[in-house]
Formats: structure tokens, sequence, C-alpha cells
């Protein structure tokens, strides 16, 4: 019940999002049934993107999970951080269902905890956050068909709204971060119009250039751990 009411919040934040993801994911042909399903298989406002986006393009199957993975890799090292908090005896088959909970915002509430995790708690917050995040896909797919074309054209731009709100923050914090950003925006209209390199697929492109400046910078600018910070 604890993991329920903590999980209202973020519940209230997912459907807001999803709703412009259903919008853009009945923009390129998808049913209401198809999204929710993707919506409830894979929450992940980045990785879902990525699909819509690589599902418009006719990408293959192996472009798509790859990217996926790819844009979604941050999840494993949350998992690798969240198994510290749970208890040595909790029964594996708790940790299987543990790591199908992992979001950013599940994986900061869980860690917090005094002690070790609960996983019932996190399958409170997890039930409501995903019902709400389904539930927002589905019906932005739905209103899409409802709705006018310039009312869903108009509501279609939110999701890159959300972008710029993730991405100017920590931009404006750090310039290193902002440069990165300009980076791979000009990287990738480099991607689009050059001879040979747009001749590739846009899921590879995604890999490509996800691997090489993320790489990059982590060799070029780690960022130190708060023990290192102190010393």
């Amino acid at each position: 019940m604890k993991g329920l009411r903590d999980g209202v919040p973020i519940c209230l934040g997912y459907f807001a999002v999803s709703f412009a993801l259903g919008i853009t994911a009945r923009n390129i042909g998808m049913t209401a049934a198809q999204a929710g399903v993707m919506s409830l298989g894979m929450v992940a406002s980045a990785g879902e993107f990525a699909a819509i986006v690589l599902i418009s393009a006719g990408a293959g199957f192996i472009e798509m999970v790859t990217t996926c993975i790819i844009v979604n890799l941050r999840y494993f090292l949350m998992s690798c951080a969240l198994s510290q908090k749970l208890s040595p005896d909790l029964p594996i088959i708790h940790r299987f269902f543990l790591a199908q909970c992992i979001t950013d915002e599940i994986f900061a509430l869980s860690v917090s905890v005094d002690g070790y995790l609960e996983p019932f708690y996190t399958y409170g917050i997890t039930l409501i956050s995903v019902a709400g995040w389904t539930a927002g896909t589905v019906l932005g797919v739905l209103s899409g068909n409802i709705l006018p074309d310039w009312a869903v054209n108009s509501l279609s731009v939110c999701l890159y709204g959300m972008f710029l709100a993730i991405i100017i923050p920590p931009a404006r914090k750090d310039r290193f971060i902002g440069g990165l950003v300009a980076l791979s925006m000009a990287a990738s209209g480099i991607f689009s119009v050059a001879p040979v390199l747009s001749s590739i697929s846009s899921g590879f492109r995604v890999i490509i250039l996800t691997l090489v400046i993320a790489g990059g910078a982590a060799f070029i600018h780690p960022i130190e751990d708060e023990d290192q910070k102190g010393e």
C-alpha cells in the first residue's frame, strides 16, 4: 500500500508523457492495442520513442532490438545498484520480477529506502506507475483517432518538448554536456546528408552515434563518484 501511495505522482507524470507518445504512435499507424502492449512491455520514454521512429522508418527487427537495448542500457546499471539493496535471503524469483520494475523514477524511490528493500514496495510503485503509462499511451492513440488533424499535429510536439526538458537543464549546468548535445545534433545531421553515411539505416545511425559519442565522452570526461570527490 505504501508503494501504491508513493507511486501516484509517478503515475500522473507517466500518464502525461505517454499520452504524447500515444499520439505519435497513432501518427505512424499503430493501433491502441499495439501501442498499449508496447508500453506495457517497455516502460521507457526514450526507448519507446526510438522504437516508434524505427517502426515508421521500416527498420528491421535486429536494428530495433539493438537500438532499444543501447538506449535503455542505463537500466542494467540501475539493476546492479538495486541488487545491493536486496537481502541475501531474498528468493531469486523476486530478483527476476524486480528486474522488470526498473525505471528512473521507480529506481530512485526503491534505492532510497532504509535498510533492505521490501520487493512488494517496488511492486506497488510499479503497478500504479505502469498502469498510468499504459493507459496514457492507449488514450493518446484513441484521442488521435477522434481529434482533428490540426490538434493531433499540435499534440505530437509534446514529446519533443519532453526531450528538450530532459536535456536543457543538465546542458545549462555543465558545458561539457551542452557540447555533447550540440555534437550529437551536428553528427546526426551529417549522417543524414553525407553521401555514404546517409545510406546507413536510421536504426544503425542511432547505434553508431550513441556508442561513439557516449563512449568517447565517458572516456574523455569520466564522472567521479562521491567518495573520490571527498578525497
